[in-house]
């Protein structure tokens, strides 16, 4: 029994190692040759007023 359940996970773990070595997608890498085009944003400045700070009552404890 433990044997079967010991052979059983071994050939299992031996066919998804063979399955992940096969089966990876091979990618070829280009060099492209076109520079990235600039985007040009216009930021446009925004002035905050400084708020008034409120005074916080005790509380007492």
């Amino acid at each position: 029994m433990i044997t079967t359940i010991t052979l059983t996970l071994s050939i299992l773990i031996a066919l998804n190692f063979m399955l992940l070595i096969f089966s990876c997608n091979k990618t070829t890498k280009k060099v492209s040759q076109k520079e990235p085009a600039l985007i040009k944003t216009n930021t446009k400045e925004i002035r905050t007023e400084r708020l008034t700070t409120s005074h916080l009552a005790p509380t007492g404890s």
